[in-house]
Parts: structure tokens; C-alpha cells; sequence
């Protein structure tokens, strides 16, 4: 074949496409003759088998569910730890009796369908101000609730948590109620301040939403972290609990987020599941995964809170450290995403 009038070096461009094409075929058939996704199927499908058969033995006898006599002495300590009003709710509405009243289905997801697993709750103080930082994911903030189910049921004493979630949360009819009344709070720094003042334990996520609703190619590679509450620890004194979250990041498979539709609705993502367009909402309940939560050991900082932000991002990176060293721990001994 003639190649003189297609210009100089054309026969050594489609001879480099025509082995690149050759290199791409033999992927798809190595691909398409290869067993791994087979082999993945079976093996997730094992393990759901096994997770099944855990939650059947659990379903069958009383050893999930927390005794009356128990759960009584659970909440009457966390309201002698409360600054309630005379009507039992607190100036930023959290209300013991409420979270009294879901304490069955928060015990069922713990207990049953998630099967939390939890490491290092001792690390957690019984009582003064604190910060818990974590990392967060899984679409739906199913992760905090089940860090704060943890404290609430695992713990002994019963440690309540104060969550700081994004407005959106509160602004939304019934949900932000219930956010509200189970002792979460707009993220806000006044908020977080007086919580700590009065001694609360105060939960952040500071990947925000960056974090819950990274797409599932990124999962547990941990977003930038917020410098908020680094000057807010400095502040109050305020020690920090590392906390590292597996599990959540397969609960809900992300392939991308609706960005578009997410500035219409103002929400701060739209993620897109993969059987989205056949289930509609329902494609976003999640998988009957495991949790396992992960504590760390206390983390103290001294400092001015109005330091530059290249030194604030400093002491922020060793949390970051921490918690990513908690979330490698997890991974590495999990035996699988539902076991």
C-alpha cells in the first residue's frame, strides 16, 4: 500500500493504531474469556448467603434486642446527663423520649441488618466535652446513625452524640424533625461551640458532603478535610476521638452524581445507582452490609484557634492520619463486604 500521500511518518501512525486496536481487541476477549467477574459474583453472593443466615439465627431469639429493665437504665442515664426544658426537649430540640420511642428500629439496623462490629468504644470519654471525627459515605448518612446507635447501646455507661449535619437536612420537611429531635444539629460554629460548652459530645464528619456522596471508583480515599473544627477543638480544649467508618462505602453503589439536577432540587448531590432508571427511589435503600466502626485513642492540640491556615492544616492532617489508619485497619481485617 501507497502511504507517500498521506504525508510524512502516516505509514508509522496506522501501523501504531493498528497495534493498538489489535492490544485493545485482545483485552475485551482476555476480558470477556476471564472468570473474575464470575468468581466476584459467587463469592459476594457467599457472602450474603452467610450474612442471611446470621440474621435469620439473630431474628429467631431474643439475644439482638436490648431488655425493658435495660433499656430503662440506658435512658434514664441519658437524661441525667441532658440539659432539658421542662418539657424534655433541649433549646436545639433533641428530645430523649423520642429517641426512647426509635430505639427498636434503630436496634434492628444495628443489631440485624448492619451487624455493627464495634472497636475501641472505650475510647469514647463517659463524660465532658469532645470532638468525634470521622470519615463519611454511603449516600445516606446511615453511618453516623450507626456511630451514635453504637455509643447509645454498646457503650457502658450510654454516651448520647450531637451530630452536626448540613442545613438541607434540618430545612426538610419530617426529616429535619426527626433530626432534630434525635439530637442532631445545623452545622453551624455557634451551634458546635455551645454544644461543647455544655459538655456534649459532638460528632463531624468534615468531608461534608464531598464524602458522603464521593462515587463508588473513590471509595474510602477520604476527601479533604474542613479546618472548622480543628479551630473550634483548639478553642474549647476540646480532645478529638478519631473514627474510622467500613462498610458504608458499598451500602449504595455511586457511579456519579446528577449535578444538574442537584443545583435545581438544592441539595448537595444526586447520586446515580445503577438500577436507578428501573427502581427509582428504591434503588437507593442499602445493602445489607457489615459495619465495623473503629475508635481511636484521644488526640490532643494546643494552639491558637486563629493560627494561619497552613498551621491549623497541619494538626488537621493528623487526624486525617488517624483516621485513615483506623479506616486501613478495618479493611484489612474484614473478611468481605457482608461478613
Amino acid at each position: 500500500m501507497d502511504y507517500s500521500r498521506k504525508g510524512p511518518g502516516a505509514g508509522e501512525r496506522i501501523g501504531r493504531t493498528a497495534r493498538a486496536a489489535r492490544a485493545t481487541a485482545g483485552h475485551i476477549i482476555a476480558a470477556a474469556e476471564s472468570r473474575r467477574p464470575q468468581r466476584l459474583v459467587e463469592r459476594l453472593w457467599g457472602e450474603f448467603t452467610e450474612a442471611a443466615a446470621e440474621a435469620r439465627s439473630l431474628m429467631s431469639g431474643p439475644s439482638w434486642r436490648i431488655s425493658e429493665d435495660e433499656l430503662e437504665r440506658r435512658y434514664n442515664h441519658l437524661v441525667g446527663t441532658q440539659n432539658l426544658g421542662e418539657a424534655g426537649v433541649d433549646p436545639f430540640g433533641f428530645s430523649p423520649d423520642y429517641v426512647k420511642k426509635i430505639i427498636p428500629v434503630m436496634e434492628f439496623l444495628h443489631r440485624v441488618y448492619f451487624r455493627v462490629e464495634t472497636h475501641g468504644i472505650e475510647n469514647v470519654p463517659e463524660n465532658g466535652r469532645c470532638f468525634l471525627i470521622g470519615n463519611h459515605s454511603g449516600q445516606l448518612p446511615f453511618d453516623g446513625m450507626m456511630v451514635g446507635t453504637s455509643l447509645l447501646l454498646d457503650r457502658d455507661p450510654p454516651r448520647m452524640i450531637r451530630s452536626m449535619v448540613e442545613k438541607f437536612a434540618i430545612r426538610t420537611p419530617w426529616f429535619g424533625t426527626f433530626c432534630m429531635r434525635c439530637g442532631q444539629v445545623t452545622g453551624l460554629p455557634d451551634n458546635c461551640r455551645r454544644l461543647l460548652q455544655q459538655e456534649e459530645a459532638v460528632m463531624v464528619f468534615p468531608e461534608g458532603a464531598r464524602g458522603i456522596s464521593k462515587p463508588f471508583r473513590d471509595r474510602y480515599k477520604l476527601a479533604r478535610f474542613g479546618h472548622g473544627f480543628m479551630r473550634l477543638a483548639l478553642e474549647t480544649n476540646s480532645p478529638i476521638i478519631p473514627i474510622g467508618v467500613v462498610g458504608a462505602e458499598e451500602q449504595i453503589i455511586n457511579l456519579g452524581n446528577f449535578e444538574a439536577l442537584a443545583r435545581v432540587l438544592n441539595t448537595p448531590s444526586i447520586p446515580l445507582p445503577p438500577l436507578g432508571l428501573i427502581l427509582g427511589p428504591f434503588a437507593m435503600w442499602p445493602a445489607p452490609v457489615k459495619y465495623r466502626i473503629y475508635f481511636g485513642e484521644p488526640l490532643h492540640f494546643e494552639g491558637d484557634p486563629n493560627d494561619d491556615d497552613a498551621i491549623i492544616a497541619k494538626k488537621v492532617a493528623v487526624v486525617t492520619t488517624a483516621v485513615e489508619a483506623l479506616v486501613a485497619r478495618g479493611l484489612k481485617e474484614r473478611k468481605g463486604v457482608f461478613i
